[in-house]
């Protein structure tokens, strides 16, 4: 199996056996971070919830009602109340308020296809001017554009205030390019390459700018349609809610009156039309049938003056009475005949039933006429210009009565539609909620650290518990703990190498000897001490996997812990690439162990002579181009065997294996090996795999020392921390 196959295998296995005291923990060691990234999303909340432009709503109630006769209505005949009784149903009613008829007529009446708007800074500019109460506005009453173009859009510069009136002034007018179109003053109209406005007043100060749109009149409406909700007050009320969203409150409310009243306008006109066309039709006929009665009435009296006045008898009149009274029935029938037919078609059997009727009336009307065939010829001329006169009389007088019931009708209506509550603003803007916005980004920053300190958690690799290189077999000698005096000394350092001052006191051993890293290396050298009593000599290799586990920090102060006891310890720094233990002890790396090794400084020439009891020192030198091949010279075993006889125990640093391969060959004079490792940064598996290298060169890895432990709240919950739980608490006494 290859190692990016163990390696996923590894980090499965870490997701899946998730430690969730380790992951409570971590949360407890990342609160400031938690705090922190909370606080800045709240403040980012109340940012944007203090910038968001308020929005407002008006409202108001419109009652759609049933229609029925009486009043006025009641003194029309029940066929003529049926004919303009017709209900609709409160979708349909909303659907109309909706429509382009309605919300076409409230952006005629208020000029809604003009729009301006203020030119403030992006994103944040019309906020910080509503917080400062800087807000500026203009009131254009016109703006007329040329006759070729739909749409167009100017910019507005106030260029002058008039010191008597702050609300009037002198501006210019603008295209896209920036080319004075241009130039006016308020209360008059100014015009210029087909363009004319009308400013009324103003709010501002010289030099704001606003940019005045004329838009199209359908997008005009449809934008009103977005803001415009209509909704029904309960099941079957009849009762019309009218709620309309946006910036200016005065404006909004106008708005909702306005669509209010057209629709109301236009209920009125719908219900009143059929009357009025009717009445119409009544009114263009009634003349010629007043013309055609008095030419009856004229034909009857010539006739009777000729024929000196002939009378009728009882059976003469019978026969009359019948025929004008079966003529006026077949009239009837032809009113009744209108009013069906514009609400049902032929087929339906009120229609039907109507033609039956008149069938068995004209029937009845041939019989009659039959019958006064048989009448003298005098009485029959008599009888016919009778009968013209009274079916013309009676034809006028229905025709009559029918003209005064609609206009009865029409002077009567008053819609089914009334206006409950008429619009008025909310005080309070509907939006943004500012505590919801601030809750919710508090919530949401306080979800998203969370989520991001779990995840780090769960995803790290990172060495914490001693037991997890116990695991692949590689004792853990000590734990040494971060230490608070040395990332203080390292600062000091590096103020002193900045203004070149004698770096002294650099080691955290004498600077702090009860430091409790020093505590901690101090319990290493007594395992040290049984550890090499069966190795092949006295020298110990300390190397790592990576750079920056703190090899050079474990190596010198492990030898002024050793050298505390009364032994004479020769520490080299073997990194000829990038060795920093010179800086340990305040000394210069130069000739050091490159220069013995090319064969240019002599062993005496190259030791020093540290500020520290029993401690002699060989730095790296300066960097040669083949650190390698120099250690594989035989003046390195030499120099080691020379070591060895001298001094009681030789700490040799080198650079991490799995960078280069130096390790591997220091690691063949040493007799003991330990590796370092990072608290929280090395993982196992680069332990493990730098293990396995030392071993395929026959070197055998003694042990494992865990550096820059720190106290955290995971490895306590997680059950990792007891190590030196005790010393610490002490030490922190």
């Amino acid at each position: 199996m290859s190692e990016i196959q163990k390696t996923s295998i590894a980090a499965n296995h870490k997701v899946d056996d998730i430690d969730f005291g380790k992951l409570f923990g971590s949360l407890v060691d990342a609160k400031w971070y938690i705090l922190g990234i909370t606080a800045l999303f709240s403040i980012v909340g109340i940012i944007v919830a203090s910038l968001s432009t308020p929005i407002y709503k008006a409202d108001a109630l419109i009652q759609v009602e049933q229609k029925q006769t009486g009043g006025i209505s009641a003194l029309v005949s029940s066929n003529m109340g049926e004919m303009f009784d017709q209900e609709s149903s409160s979708s349909t009613e909303s659907a109309i308020i909706g429509s382009r008829m309605v919300l076409g007529e409230t952006v005629d009446d208020l000029a809604l296809t003009t729009v301006v708007t203020p030119n403030y800074l992006p994103y944040v500019g019309k906020g910080l001017a509503r917080l400062r109460h800087q807000q500026i506005s203009i009131n254009v009453s016109h703006f007329v554009i040329p006759d070729n173009m739909r749409t167009a859009s100017v910019t507005l510069v106030i260029t002058e205030i008039d010191s008597n009136n702050f609300t009037k002034g002198r501006y210019e007018v603008t295209n896209a390019q920036g080319n004075i179109l241009f130039k006016g003053k308020t209360g008059q109209w100014s015009e210029g390459h087909g363009y004319r406005l009308y400013v009324t007043d103003l709010n501002g100060k010289a030099n704001d700018s606003f940019t005045i749109t004329k838009r199209a009149r359908y997008s005009a409406i449809q934008q009103l349609k977005e803001n415009l909700t209509i909704s029904e007050i309960g099941k079957q009320t009849g009762i019309l809610e009218l709620t309309f969203t946006g910036e200016n409150p005065a404006e909004i409310e106008k708005i909702v009156n306005s669509i209010s009243q057209n629709y109301l306008m236009q209920n009125i006109d719908r219900n009143s039309a059929e009357a009025e066309k009717s009445l119409a039709f009544l009114d263009q006929q009634l003349p010629k049938v007043k013309a055609k009665l008095t030419l009856a009435e004229d034909k009857l009296n010539d006739y009777r003056s000729k024929n000196d006045s002939v009378d009728l008898d009882l059976e003469a009149k019978s026969k009359l009475e019948a025929m004008v009274q079966l003529d006026g029935q077949l009239n009837e029938l032809v009113f009744k005949e209108s009013e069906v037919s514009q609400r049902f078609t032929q087929e339906h059997p009120m229609y039907i039933a109507l033609q039956d009727k008149r069938g068995i009336l004209n029937d009845e009307k041939k019989r009659l006429e039959k019958q006064i065939q048989k009448l003298p010829e005098t009485q029959r001329a008599v009888l016919r210009l009778m009968r013209d006169v009274q079916v013309s009389q009676q034809i006028y007088l229905q025709m009559l009565n029918k003209s005064q019931e609609l206009s009865i009708v029409k002077a009567g209506t008053v819609g089914n539609v009334r206006i409950l509550d008429k619009s008025q603003d909310y005080f309070e803007p509907i939006k943004p909620q500012k505590a919801l916005i601030v809750k919710l980004a508090t919530f949401l920053g306080g979800i998203l650290s969370i989520i991001i300190v779990s995840l780090c958690a769960i995803w790290r690799y990172g060495i914490e518990n001693p037991k997890q290189i116990e695991a692949i077999g590689l004792p853990v000698y000590a734990s040494i703990p971060m230490s608070d005096s040395q990332i203080e000394l390292e600062k000091t350092q590096e103020k002193r190498h900045k203004h070149q001052q004698h770096l002294s006191d650099c080691l955290l051993a004498k600077f702090n000897p009860a430091d409790l890293s020093i505590e901690a290396l101090r319990s290493l050298r007594t395992s040290l001490h049984f550890a090499m009593m069966e190795a092949k000599n006295n020298i110990l290799m300390i190397s790592g996997p990576s750079p920056s586990v703190g090899k050079s920090f474990i190596t010198a102060n492990m030898a002024t812990v050793i050298a505390n006891s009364g032994c004479k310890v020769l520490v080299i720094d073997g990194d000829m690439r990038k060795g920093r233990m010179a800086s340990q002890f305040g000394l210069n790396k130069k000739l050091g162990l490159s220069d013995y090794l090319s064969g240019q400084k002599t062993t005496a020439e190259i030791i020093k002579h540290p500020d520290i009891d029993n401690v002699d020192y060989i730095s790296s030198g300066d960097y040669p181009p083949n650190p390698s091949e120099l250690l594989m010279h035989p003046r390195f075993k030499v120099l080691m065997e020379w070591a060895a006889e001298h001094y009681d125990m030789v700490l040799i640093d080198t650079p991490p294996l799995l960078a280069v391969t130096d390790a591997a060959i220091v690691g063949a004079h040493a007799g003991t090996t330990l590796l370092v490792g990072r608290f929280g940064e090395t993982t196992v598996r680069e332990v493990e795999i730098t293990k396995q290298r030392f071993e395929q060169n026959g070197i055998e890895v003694k042990g494992f020392i865990l550096n820059g432990v720190v106290r955290k709240a995971s490895s306590y919950y997680g059950g990792n921390y007891g190590y030196y739980n005790y010393s610490y608490a002490d030490g922190k006494k």
